[in-house]
């Protein structure tokens, strides 16, 4: 069974591996950063998700040279504020969003940490936020985020299975202990409702109740 579903995972990044020009070089500029983005799968997901959920304010920690933001930016009417620490990177995204079109009103970069930036975003504004910046820093994140969000807003932790360490009880580093203990309780609160989704390197997908 296991390799059925290694074959499973394997199918689906694979319907999804062919993407735009301006995605796919934005890809290879993040892999020349040292920046491993989200899987294309997993953007076509986060597409997917905001676009159901009518989301029109998000916010990601993670903005990379603009891979998933670019997917995100591609449902109607959707503003985004992209926050990272590596400013080269964020740099480089923004060259990447005019590429593709986006016009500049609707795509808000901040660098530095989203510890420090998190807090300033207003109270049960938001109706999406994307999480995939530093794993220790994001149990913090998740809290911030969380009261950002309005009723009914989506959380998505990104890599929440960290290409299995999460999975595998042996595994005690502390980036994996905190994702594995953040994504439990997600999956516990009373506050929100949440699932577990084994895309990519994993996700959590959480609505605020």
């Amino acid at each position: 069974m296991a390799a059925d579903h290694t074959l499973a995972w394997a199918y689906v990044e694979d319907a999804f591996a062919e993407e735009d020009d301006v995605i796919a070089q934005a890809r290879y500029e993040a892999g020349e950063y040292g920046i491993a983005s989200l899987s294309a799968a997993t953007c076509a997901f986060l597409r997917q998700l905001a676009r159901i959920a009518g989301a029109k304010s998000a916010v990601e920690v993670g903005t990379g040279t603009g891979v998933s933001g670019m997917y995100l930016l591609s449902v109607p009417g959707l503003s985004l504020t992209s926050i990272d620490v590596e400013s080269e990177a964020q740099h480089c995204a923004r060259e990447f969003f005019a590429a593709a079109g986006v016009r500049s009103g609707r795509i808000r970069l901040i660098n530095g940490r989203s510890v420090d930036l998190l807090p300033r975003l207003a109270a049960n504004s938001y109706d999406f936020v994307l999480l995939d910046g530093d794993p220790l820093e994001t149990p913090g994140d998740a809290q911030e985020a969380l009261r950002s969000l309005r009723p009914g807003g989506l959380l998505v932790l990104a890599r929440a299975l960290m290409a299995g360490r999460v999975a595998d009880p042996a595994r005690r580093e502390e980036d994996v202990v905190a994702i594995r203990n953040l994504g439990r309780e997600l999956l516990a609160s009373p506050d929100v409702e949440a699932s577990m989704v084994p895309l990519g390197e994993g996700l959590v997908v959480a609505t605020v109740v």
